[in-house]
């Protein structure tokens, strides 16, 4: 039985008259007595029966209305809760997101996206930024947010740059740098990262490190540094404003110039056009206009 099946045997029931019935319906008398005739066929029984006052269900025809009632209310249901996506933003919002970015930048703007639309659930994965870029290209989430520079042919949104200093807690000046013997730690990163301070080094110092420590981990890079071990090259973005007995030398460039690092939001057309993706970007871009 179809929705309008289910409607007709309703006002049928309520009316108990065929011509009644026919005019809420729209359909002319032989036509919904055929309707009929083809329903109880169907159903194998006799659903109402003719008298000179109009028609009287049978205990058939009371059990099947009863169903026909049901199944109407359950479609009303249903078109409220379509109703109420056009209104209210759900789904699942799929983030891959740089480490850094992950762990310093995104959790003010999700606690604002999560306060706004409590109802749409978040999937997030952080890693290096080629590796974000690979689960953008194989559709694995809706968004990307990567470090540094990028050839993407998709939307793409600038998010905010941020410096890179020389942290220590003795060096002062990078002249020091090649007068002491503490380590310089480094940790894992993407290969441009990798490269941006490889070259800004050589052209500083046209020499080699002393010491080195390799670190798989950002954070664990800061808090040696933090802790005296060695000094490292870090991004602005990892500072609370609470560091106390560091120095923070900026990095410059050729041109005397401050080296920063861009970050970026990427995302297909398409992905764009799904409410809790928009309406992320809408956050987005409210944060960091503020």
């Amino acid at each position: 039985m179809s929705l309008p099946d289910f409607q007709m045997l309703v006002i049928l029931a309520e009316e108990s008259n065929m011509r009644k019935a026919a005019e809420r319906l729209f359909v002319s008398q032989p036509a919904l007595s055929q309707r009929l005739q083809n329903m109880e066929k169907t159903w194998g029984t006799k659903l109402f029966i003719r008298t000179q006052k109009g028609l009287l269900l049978t205990p058939a025809g009371e059990i099947i209305v009863s169903y026909a009632n049901e199944m109407l209310d359950k479609q009303e249901k249903v078109q409220e809760e379509i109703q109420k996506l056009g209104s209210q933003v759900h789904g699942t919002l799929k983030i891959a997101c740089a480490s850094i970015v992950g762990q310093n930048w995104l959790p003010k703007v999700l606690k604002q996206f999560v306060n706004t639309y409590p109802t749409v659930k978040i999937s997030l994965i952080t890693g290096w930024s080629s590796e974000i870029l690979k689960s953008l290209y194989e559709g694995e989430v809706h968004i990307g947010i990567i470090r540094g520079t990028t050839d993407w042919k998709g939307s793409k949104f600038h998010l905010f740059e941020d410096s890179l200093y020389l942290v220590d807690r003795e060096i002062r000046d990078v002249g020091e740098v090649l007068k002491t013997d503490r380590p310089f730690i480094q940790f894992k990163s993407d290969s441009n990262y990798y490269q941006e301070i490889q070259n800004w080094w050589h052209r500083q110092f046209q020499t080699v490190p002393k010491r080195t420590i390799v670190v798989d981990q950002i954070e664990t890079c800061k808090q040696m540094t933090y802790n005296g071990i060695g000094y490292a090259i870090l991004p602005a973005i990892t500072f609370s404003g609470a560091e106390k007995d560091v120095y923070k030398i900026p990095l410059l460039d050729e041109y005397n110039q401050a080296i920063k690092r861009d970050t970026w939001l990427l995302g297909y057309e398409t992905a764009f056009e799904l409410p809790q993706v928009k309406a992320f970007l809408d956050i987005v871009q409210e944060y960091v206009g503020n």
